[in-house]
């Protein structure tokens, strides 16, 4: 899989509001950050394809040899394998689908509908009674696999205000976590819900998976110690973490788990849309996602969730929950992503997540968060 599709733990800022700290973090091993810079919490390496949305596509590779043996045979047995094919050429035809691509995209059932009652015939069927076909069932909204000109990019579609969010005082356990966020959860969704109906794309509510020991999930393996992962219209939350993330500069709060929360709704946004698959189909055409063409496809794909997720925090600011919570979400979201000593780059900096965050926040316009069509400097 691309990279996680968490965000990068936050680094604190550098003195004079926290001194450096002594030496390397456990299990880094790389040069020591230079003078004055803060090094960010204790983090696992953020590793190859395996760790984010969906499983990285193989690397594309010549045919040629494979496919000249191939030819050589069909050359040698073509005058048996006509009868043959003649023979099965009606039989079945199969679609191979989408080659190296494993993710799959949301699929709707359009809702049926009849002219009437319906009747049921028994016996042999006869010409004589055999009627025109019926018109096919009317599509209903689908993915469109576009990024830069996807139609939920053009002006017009934001998310809905809320009323009001009653979220529960916050408990740091896992199980407190997990009500934390199921209760804010169908806030988000009732803001972004009429956004997707209007622009005519499928809708379905966000599956929430805690986790608190390594696991095997839809893409691959997540381990407890590293971020929120979202694979396939399921966010999966690790939940010891977050608590984890204790230093002066970072403390518990309940803005920095709905801020996590929020930039994971992004990629489920991006999933429904048909932007996470295009972003995937582009990185394979690439040569692959830790390509330099694929690792700018992630920055930006993980910039635009980023810029979702400030979306899903400005119509919560207009007195749905304490706007302190509000402020340290933006604050959190912006203190997250490629930090020099990351030799990966491919979540975008600080100071872009801090942008994009802000962006979508301020503007509360999808057609704000394009990152796809945004100039290089702006998705490093």
């Amino acid at each position: 899989m691309p990279a996680p599709l968490g965000q990068r733990p936050p680094q604190g800022p550098p003195p004079p509001y926290g001194p450096p700290p002594q030496g390397p973090p456990p299990g880094y091993y790389g040069p020591p950050p230079p003078p004055g810079q803060v090094m960010p919490p204790p983090h696992p390496a953020w590793g190859p394809p395996g760790y984010g949305p969906y499983p990285g596509p193989p690397r594309r590779r010549s045919n040629g040899p494979v496919i000249a043996l191939i030819l050589g045979g069909v050359v040698v047995l073509g005058l048996g394998a006509i009868g043959v094919f003649a023979a099965t050429l009606n039989n079945k035809v199969r679609d191979t689908g989408y080659s190296g691509y494993t993710t799959q995209s949301p699929t709707f059932t359009a809702p049926t509908t009849t002219e009437g009652p319906a009747t049921t015939t028994s016996g042999p069927r006869t010409p004589a009674s055999r009627t025109p076909s019926a018109p096919a069932t009317p599509a209903g909204p689908k993915a469109v696999y576009a990024l830069a000109d996807h139609p939920f990019l053009k002006p017009g579609f934001g998310a809905n205000t809320v009323q009001g969010c009653a979220l529960p005082a916050m408990d740091y356990s896992p199980a407190g976590q997990d009500r934390f966020l199921r209760a804010a959860l169908p806030c988000i969704e009732s803001m972004w819900k009429p956004a997707m109906n209007a622009a005519n794309l499928p809708y379905q509510p966000v599956e929430l998976h805690i986790i608190t020991e390594q696991s095997q999930y839809p893409c691959g393996t997540v381990r407890p110690d590293q971020t929120a992962r979202y694979c396939q219209g399921g966010i999966y939350w690790t939940a010891n973490a977050y608590a984890a993330e204790r230093n002066p500069n970072n403390p518990n709060h309940p803005g920095k788990y709905l801020g996590q929360l929020a930039h994971e709704y992004g990629h489920h946004i991006q999933w429904l849309t048909g932007m996470l698959k295009a972003s995937d189909r582009a990185q394979y055409d690439a040569g692959g996602w830790d390509t330099p063409k694929g690792l700018d496809l992630n920055r930006r794909m993980e910039l635009q969730a980023t810029c979702f997720g400030g979306m899903s925090l400005a119509p919560l600011s207009h007195g749905a929950i304490p706007i302190d919570v509000i402020r340290v979400a933006l604050t959190d979201a912006g203190n997250r992503g490629d930090y020099d000593i990351y030799p990966t780059k491919d979540h975008g900096t600080p100071q872009n997540n801090a942008t994009w965050v802000d962006r979508g926040y301020k503007s509360n316009k999808a057609s704000e968060c394009n990152t796809w069509a945004a100039d290089p400097g702006s998705v490093s």
